[in-house]
């Protein structure tokens, strides 16, 4: 039976890059129906509307979400598709892998870590309002409820998977009471889990570290903010935001995404990377209980990457989105990377 998923092909390069991975996906064999749906500021200069209910009753109906990049107005215009999106469906973890791809020239190699953020609460959240001319009060909101649930996702997944160590990040030295209680849960949640190690950084300390041996972590949790941050810290090891995946999880929904921008600069071009969504697809392909073919395409991506021929601009060559694309289409199909 075909997976029904619902798309949202985003703006910019998002409908090239989504053409691209939806092309590479279904190569693998396995059956899907897209639910194409518009969000994001094209769709609000089109209709005065960047999210309608339409689109959000599509990702519940489906479940299972695969979203290119949107635009998001800087200090005006609509709130974030991307933060609506995920408080309406409860995606309450953001999984960001940071992870080593053949080809991708960066100061570090052999990066394997993860990151768990909290995506539900906290100053990301946008809770803000002005409370007199010229002076904006943001609400940072953290919940014993929400800090709880997402140490306990971090810690399943590392036992799950065979992950060693989960550090959590905070900045309880001057946040006492809202960060102190994100720490104080991970630290109740731990005692569950004494096979797993357990440590604490502050998040200050923890960018120094990371930048000078990144290699020392394993996991980490964060909540909100500081998630974002040190995720896209995090992808510039491994060379950029155009390399790295991401996924944000609920217990009803889950929504795959490209963490890049929109690069209105070559939309339309078909030079476009399709790299991080298309790795954003592989989660997809493990979420709908498919691990087969996501090892195929994950193989089919190490093998494709240790050619120079096929590298798009960003990445030192000259290929174009399409040609990138049937390259990857024909190592699925060949079985490229598997022996």
């Amino acid at each position: 039976m075909a997976h029904r998923i619902t798309l949202i092909p985003g703006d910019g390069i998002g409908p090239e890059v989504s053409k691209a991975v939806v092309d590479i996906l279904e190569s693998t064999g396995v059956g899907f129906e897209w639910e194409r749906v518009e969000a994001g500021a094209a769709e609000f200069e089109r209709t005065g509307e960047s999210l309608s209910l339409d689109v959000i009753e599509a990702c519940k109906r489906n479940r299972v979400t695969l979203k290119g990049p949107i635009g998001t107005p800087i200090a005006k215009g609509f709130q974030s598709v991307n933060v609506r999106l995920r408080k309406v469906l409860d995606l309450y973890c953001n999984f960001r892998p940071v992870e080593s791809l053949p080809g991708a020239l960066t100061h570090f190699g052999d990066m394997d870590m993860i990151i768990v953020r909290e995506n539900t609460e906290g100053l990301y959240a946008g809770l803000e309002h002005e409370v007199v001319p010229g002076v904006v009060e943001s609400l940072k909101i953290v919940s014993e409820r929400a800090s709880t649930r997402i140490a306990r996702w971090a810690f399943e997944y590392a036992r799950t998977h065979g992950r060693k160590r989960v550090t959590c990040v905070h900045k309880a030295n001057i946040m006492k009471m809202s960060d102190g209680l994100f720490l104080k849960c991970f630290r109740n949640v731990a005692v569950d889990y004494p096979e797993i190690h357990h440590d604490e950084k502050i998040v200050d300390a923890l960018c120094m570290n990371l930048v000078m041996n990144p290699h020392q972590f394993d996991m980490l949790l964060l909540e909100n903010l500081y998630g974002d941050i040190v995720s896209d810290l995090g992808a510039g090891l491994v060379g950029g935001l155009g390399m790295v995946p991401g996924a944000n999880i609920g217990d009803d929904s889950a929504l795959f995404e490209a963490v890049h921008g929109t690069a209105p600069d070559i939309a339309g071009q078909n030079i476009a990377n399709p790299i991080a969504l298309l790795r954003s697809g592989i989660l997809m392909l493990e979420h709908l209980g498919e691990p087969h073919a996501a090892h195929r395409v994950r193989r089919a991506l190490e093998h494709v990457m240790t050619r120079t021929d096929v590298r798009t601009r960003d990445l030192g060559g000259t290929a174009s989105t399409s040609e990138f694309t049937a390259a990857l289409c024909s190592a699925i199909q060949s079985g490229a990377g598997l022996d």
